[in-house]
């Protein structure tokens, strides 16, 4: 009971740093403001005192002070250090949303740790308990190739459009039609959180307009969750997958050789963006290796996986 009521008096501006800048009047960042008002919650919720927080992060009481104030710019590691002391995590320190409400602390609480085929279990049964399931009938005449550039969507997917007679469609050429102009102009001036938006769009046009197609998405659809999610919701999705010096070697090909200007780095680069990213293409209903193979023999493999899946085996 006096840890609860030290813990809430110590929330009161103390020490010559704090009311000084109170005092004063400084402008406080957001940012900061917001943090420090965390930090003061946490530390309430768990009855503990600011020296008891101070002295279990090793930093020093004022120092503590100024970060609950608001002044006081911590590094990352004094954060986790006090994180560890208010035996929470760094993200609900710094305002993670899965920490905003008791229900949401709970829920990620009972995910913690699950296995990935636990987590997409959990995934659908969401989707079905809170009605944004798929319950569109053409998704599996809808498909959908993702990967990296250099996999071969295109290609493959025109391809395999033929060979099923239904339209094929590039999902980044929608996006520059709804656009009216290049993916690289949209980035360049309007930033990538504008291209996301006409990504989404594009696919959903795509969606309502075809009940068959084969659509080529761009490398980086999946860096969305919610673009990323209609598309699973819409469309049997098949990864195209690649070694990277496949990928490397393809876009080359293409005549594209900016990527080869600086070899080494280049590669460490696309290494880099495909472990990011294979954890989301694995998400995919089936998934096709081209690595090491012919375009005719990659082709095979696709539209034997495509074709099962619609029925036409």
């Amino acid at each position: 009971m006096n840890e609860h009521v030290d813990a809430v008096l110590a929330t009161a501006p103390e020490g010559a740093n704090g009311a000084a800048a109170t005092q004063a009047g400084e402008a406080k960042n957001p940012l900061l403001a917001a943090l420090g008002d965390r930090v003061r919650n946490l530390r309430a919720q768990r009855g503990l005192t600011r020296k008891a927080v101070a002295l279990s992060a090793d930093v020093s009481e004022r120092h503590l002070a100024n970060l609950e104030y608001g002044i006081g710019n911590a590094s990352i590691l004094v954060l986790q250090q006090v994180a560890g002391a208010l035996h929470c995590s760094l993200a609900e320190l710094v305002g993670d949303v899965t920490t905003s409400s008791p229900e949401w602390l709970l829920i990620r609480e009972l995910l913690e740790n699950r296995s990935e085929a636990d987590l997409r279990r959990v995934r659908v049964a969401l989707g079905e308990l809170l009605g944004t399931a798929s319950v569109d009938p053409a998704r599996h005449r809808r498909i959908a190739l993702v990967g990296l550039r250099g996999a071969g969507k295109s290609t493959l997917g025109q391809m395999l459009a033929e060979d099923l007679e239904i339209p094929f469609i590039e999902l980044s050429r929608e996006i520059e039609k709804l656009a009216g102009c290049s993916v690289r102009e949209i980035h360049d001036l309007y930033g990538t959180n504008a291209y996301r938006r006409y990504e989404r769009r594009a696919l959903e046009e795509a969606v309502q307009i075809y009940s068959e197609v084969v659509i080529a998405t761009p490398g980086g659809i999946v860096s969305d969750p919610a673009t990323f999610n209609e598309l699973l919701s819409h469309c049997t999705t098949v990864w195209l997958q690649a070694a990277p010096e496949e990928h490397m070697g393809r876009v080359a090909a293409q005549g594209d050789t900016r990527p080869m200007a600086a070899s080494k780095e280049a590669m460490e680069d696309l290494r880099r963006i495909l472990n990011g990213r294979a954890a989301f293409y694995s998400k995919a209903d089936l998934s096709v290796d081209t690595s090491g193979k012919s375009l005719s023999q990659s082709f095979q493999a696709l539209r034997a996986v495509a074709r099962q899946s619609i029925g036409l085996v």
